[in-house]
C-alpha cells in the first residue's frame, strides 16, 4: 500500500538513472540539452576558425612587425647595454628587461620568475621566445617580457566571468523552455483529471498558440464527454427508479396469489426472478452513487471480525468461506455498509467460482499502517488477459453469459468502486490454483 507520506519510488533511484529517465521522457530536458549541444558546437567552430585566422595573421603580419619593434628597442638600449636606458624603457613601456652578459647583469623586475622572460606569459606563438630575445655584438643577451601589469589577472577574471555568463544563459534558456512548455504540464494534469471523471475544472489556457489551441480542443472534448456521461447516468437512474415501482407491485401481486401444489413452483420461480431484478436495480443505483466524484463515505471505526460475523449471519451462504483473521486486530477507518457490500460480493464470487475441492479463504493481516484484506478461491482462475478487465461494469469471463456461471457482472464492479472510494485499488491475480483479490484499508487514527 502506498501512503501519501511515503517517499516516491522515483526519488529512491540513483541520480544517474533519474537523469537518464528525464532525458528520455522529458521534452523540456531534451530541448535544453539540444540547446547546450548547439551552443557548444557553434562555439567550437567559432574558436577553431578564429584560431586559424589569428595564426595566419600572426605569421604574415604581426610577427614581422613585432620582430622589427624588438630590434628597435634593443638598439635603443645600446651596445654595451645601458642600464639607465633599459630602466627608462621599462618606465615608458609596459615591458620588462633582462640583461645577461660579461659586463652587465641586470633585471628590471627581480621579483618575477624565469617563466615571465619570454617563455610563459608572453607566448602567443611558438616563435615568440625567439622574437623577444636578442644577442648583441659584445656578447650580451637581452630578453624582453611583460612588466607588472594590472591586467595580468584579467584573463582569469575574464574566464570566470565567461563561465558565469554561460551558466546564466543556460539558466535563462531552461526557464524560458520551462515557461514555453508549461501548457504541456497543464494539459497532462487536465487529461489525468478527466480520466478520473473530474470534469469540473477545465484545463487553464495560458496562451493563444498551438498548445493553447490544443488545450481548448481537449476542454471541448471533455465537455462533450461529460455531457454524454451525464446523459447516460441520468437515463440509467431514471430507468432504475421507474422500474422499482412496477417490480414492487408485481412482487406483491405474486405473493397474494393463492398457494396450491400446481402453482407453488411457478410462484417461487417468479419471486426469485423478481428478487434478482430488484437486486440488479439496487446494484445499478449503488454503482452510480459510487462512481461519481460526489460519492461520500460515512467513515467510522470498524471491527473487521465483528463485521464479517454479522455478514455471515445475515447471509448464511457465506459461511462456506474459511476465515483467517487474527485476534486483536485494530479497527479500520471505513464505511461499514459499503465495506460489507464489497466483502459480500468478493466472498460470493469466490464461492461461485471456487470449485468444490477446498473452500475459499478470507484472510486479513496487519501491514504497516494499514490492514490488508485477501479473498482467495481454489477454482480454475481466469486467463491472464482477463485480469485487467475484472471489476469492469457488466464484464463476464463467460462470453456466453449463462446465468449458471455468474451474475450480470456488477458484483466485482461494486467491490472495486467501494475499495477505490476508501483510497486503495482492488488487485486481482491468479494464485495457481484459484483467483485472489486483494486491497488495503487504513487504520482508524488515534
Amino acid at each position: 500500500m502506498r501512503w501519501p507520506w511515503a517517499v516516491p519510488e522515483s526519488h529512491r533511484r540513483p541520480w544517474h538513472r533519474r537523469a537518464r529517465t528525464a532525458l528520455r521522457h522529458s521534452l523540456r530536458v531534451r530541448l535544453v540539452v539540444v540547446f547546450l549541444l548547439l551552443a557548444l558546437g557553434l562555439s567550437l567552430i567559432f574558436l577553431a576558425a578564429t584560431q586559424r585566422a589569428l595564426d595566419a595573421g600572426w605569421r604574415l603580419a604581426v610577427a614581422p612587425l613585432v620582430a622589427d619593434y624588438i630590434d628597435r628597442l634593443v638598439a635603443d638600449i645600446g651596445t654595451p647595454p645601458s642600464i639607465e636606458r633599459a630602466a627608462a624603457l621599462t618606465q615608458r613601456l609596459p615591458v620588462s628587461v633582462r640583461i645577461d652578459g660579461p659586463l652587465v647583469q641586470w633585471r628590471s623586475h627581480p621579483d618575477q620568475d624565469d617563466r615571465s622572460w619570454g617563455h610563459g606569459d608572453g607566448r602567443w606563438h611558438d616563435e615568440s621566445p625567439r622574437l623577444l630575445e636578442r644577442q648583441t655584438r659584445d656578447g650580451h643577451r637581452i630578453v624582453l617580457g611583460l612588466g607588472d601589469l594590472s591586467w595580468r589577472s584579467q584573463p582569469r577574471v575574464f574566464g570566470m566571468s565567461s563561465l558565469l555568463a554561460v551558466l546564466l544563459v543556460i539558466g535563462l534558456a531552461y526557464l524560458y523552455v520551462r515557461r514555453l512548455l508549461r501548457p504541456i504540464d497543464d494539459i497532462r494534469v487536465g487529461v489525468q483529471r478527466f480520466g478520473h471523471g473530474e470534469f469540473d475544472a477545465p484545463i487553464h489556457v495560458r496562451r493563444r498558440d498551438e498548445l493553447g489551441e490544443l488545450a481548448e480542443q481537449i476542454n471541448t472534448m471533455a465537455a462533450a464527454l461529460r455531457h454524454m456521461l451525464d446523459g447516460k447516468r441520468a437515463l440509467l437512474l431514471a430507468m432504475s427508479h421507474e422500474l422499482r415501482s412496477p417490480l414492487t407491485r408485481a412482487r406483491l401481486n405474486t405473493e397474494l396469489l393463492p398457494e396450491s401444489d400446481e402453482t407453488r413452483s411457478s410462484r417461487d420461480a417468479l419471486l426469485r426472478d423478481l428478487a434478482l431484478m430488484r437486486d440488479l436495480i439496487g446494484d445499478l443505483l449503488e454503482s452510480e452513487r459510487l462512481s461519481g466524484s460526489h460519492a461520500a463515505l460515512h467513515r467510522e471505526a470498524v471491527d473487521l471480525q465483528a463485521l464479517v460475523d454479522a455478514l455471515t449471519q445475515r447471509h448464511p451462504e457465506l459461511a462456506g468461506v474459511q476465515q483467517d483473521i487474527p485476534a486483536g486486530l485494530p479497527p479500520v477507518d471505513a464505511d461499514p455498509s459499503r465495506l460489507r457490500l464489497a466483502l459480500r460480493n468478493l466472498m460470493d464470487n469466490a464461492l461461485r467460482h471456487g470449485g468444490q475441492a477446498q473452500p475459499p479463504v478470507l484472510s486479513i493481516r496487519r501491514q504497516g499502517s494499514g490492514v490488508q484484506v485477501r479473498v482467495r478461491d481454489r477454482g480454475p482462475g481466469v486467463a491472464p488477459s482477463q485480469l485487467a478487465h475484472l471489476g469492469e461494469a457488466f464484464y463476464r469471463t463467460d462470453e456466453a453469459r449463462q446465468r449458471e456461471t455468474g451474475g450480470v457482472g456488477l458484483g466485482l464492479h461494486l467491490a472495486r468502486l467501494v475499495v477505490q472510494a476508501h483510497g486503495s485499488p482492488l488487485r486481482f491475480r491468479n494464485a495457481e490454483p484459484g483467483l485472489e483479490a486483494c486491497f488495503e484499508l487504513p487504520l482508524r487514527p488515534g
